[in-house]
């Protein structure tokens, strides 16, 4: 109790800090992170983008420290922010252990090989984002979506020649579709709950911006297939399949491990568990069914049983690479397992750092004060919401934060103004959920990169649902469509 006063008074004790204290440690971010780019390129994300992020934090520690705070409230924020990510992070290494036994047990090969045959190049991009809104709508996770089938609809873009970025682009909109409208997703739930109106009036409601905001990108991709002069890394599918075949047996039995994971994520199994079961349920049909590929990645010595536990284990763990002589097949054949996945949590970490640091120092509230100082009506508020929102996911580097700190902020002035607060649960969802993927240090971001394999900046410009949907609520608001009201206040 003692400590908790002394807390309380040191709080009650700080100078609140200026909007050009607030700005600083942004433009040291914003500067390190642009040197970053001309210096190292892609090759940023290996290290150099976290050291920045870790350095625009300790200027925001400096600064709540000059501003009265103390070393341990500043340090227990931080902790806070990181302690939001364990869940995220588990299951990101969980996701490295199941791309290994995927690989190994022949699933990941078996989409390709399918897909190739069954799906056209004009029509594919078109395809991979329906597919993806389907798998997302029915588990409710764009994160589960991109690391099963979105990892394999890559694969096969690529085969067809399609830029890395653009295959990237249809998934992660699909993904996002899903995410945005199921029931089952957890900031379909937050954003209502923050904004004060149930679940279901906020999904009906986000319908008159999420259908215009997917039938464009859906359109997009359909018009980039059909138009788009393809030239396919490898012409012979023949080739490719005779690649596959002479390291894996493909059958549908294969095709039970995603589909095991899909039905205990949409019955609500956590994705945590879901995907455990699913990497050890691959593992099993790895040693059942392609025992040849075990005992040739083993280096054929010692028993079986020896040969499966260190092939399995590596998988998992490290990296894994089938080679069958054609170079196409083998870049789409290796895994890095959870190994592959440290380098995306180091980033989440400090990302999340970075944020802990803003929001204990105050910097982060201080920024938002003049953006709300120049609402003046129904259409600015929405805008200004959105743009809230986005910002917290380049500054706070989380989503949920996104929902949450905007939403708390300007849940009054929705209020004041008599609006419905499914107006604001949905902005929140259009602009705070579907934007954070698109900044390469937020969690969602970096996740989807690491997963993928492809560099933030490269799939953005082609996540067509993700950029035209705070584009949707921005104009709907700013044109005064279907805007509700709280009864009695007027028109809904």
């Amino acid at each position: 109790m003692v400590r908790t006063n002394l807390r309380c008074l040191q709080r009650t004790s700080t100078k609140a800090p200026s909007l050009f204290q607030a700005l600083i440690p942004l433009v040291v971010l914003v500067v390190l992170l642009a040197l970053n780019v001309a210096v190292f390129g892609d090759s940023g994300l290996d290290g150099p983008n976290q050291i920045a992020l870790l350095m625009a934090a300790a200027v925001a520690m400096a600064i709540g420290l000059f501003n009265g705070n103390t070393y341990d409230v500043l340090l227990e924020s931080v902790v806070r922010s990181i302690a939001t990510a364990l869940g995220a992070v588990l299951i990101l290494l969980m996701i490295g252990a199941l791309a290994g036994t995927w690989l190994i047990s022949g699933v990941v090969p078996a989409m390709i090989d399918h897909g190739l045959m069954l799906l056209s190049p004009k029509i594919f991009l078109f395809a991979a984002c329906v597919v993806c809104c389907v798998v997302s709508l029915a588990t409710g996770s764009s994160w589960s979506t991109v690391a099963t089938v979105g990892i394999a609809l890559l694969g096969i873009g690529r085969m067809m020649g399609f830029h890395e970025g653009l295959v990237a682009g249809a998934v992660i909109s699909g993904a996002y579709f899903g995410d945005k409208l199921s029931p089952m997703s957890d900031t379909t739930n937050l954003a209502p709950a923050v904004a004060g109106t149930d679940l279901v009036t906020h999904i009906r409601y986000m319908l008159l911006t999420t259908i215009p905001s997917i039938s464009i990108a859906l359109l997009l991709f359909l018009v980039i297939g059909l138009w788009m002069e393809v030239v396919p890394m490898e012409t012979d599918t023949a080739a490719i399949h005779d690649a596959i075949a002479s390291k894996f047996r493909i059958g549908w039995w294969l095709y039970l491990v995603p589909l095991t994971v899909l039905v205990l994520i949409w019955r609500k199994t956590p994705a945590l568990a879901a995907l455990f079961i699913g990497t050890l349920m691959a593992a099993i049909f790895a040693v059942i069914f392609q025992s040849d590929l075990i005992s040739e990645l083993a280096g054929g010595s010692g028993s079986f049983i020896r040969q499966s536990f260190q092939v399995v284990m590596t998988a998992m763990g490290s990296s894994t690479d089938v080679v069958t002589g054609n170079a196409t097949v083998d870049e789409l054949l290796s895994s890095g397992g959870m190994y592959g996945m440290l380098k995306t949590i180091w980033l989440i970490l400090c990302a999340l750092t970075f944020g802990g640091a803003m929001e204990g120092a105050g910097l982060l509230q201080r920024l938002a004060r003049p953006v709300m100082s120049a609402v003046r009506g129904d259409g600015s508020l929405i805008a200004t919401t959105a743009a809230g929102c986005m910002f917290t996911n380049v500054v706070a580097s989380d989503q949920y934060l996104a929902i949450v700190v905007p939403g708390r902020m300007f849940a009054p002035m929705f209020t004041e103004r008599g609006l419905h607060p499914k107006v604001l649960s949905r902005t929140l969802e259009d602009s705070g959920t579907v934007t954070s993927v698109l900044v390469p240090w937020n969690t969602c971001g970096a996740y989807m990169s690491g997963v993928l394999g492809v560099a933030t900046l490269t799939y953005l410009p082609f996540c067509f649902f993700n950029l035209a949907s705070p584009l949707m609520t921005m104009v709907q608001g700013a044109i005064g469509y279907r805007i509700a009201r709280i009864k009695g206040t007027g028109q809904a």
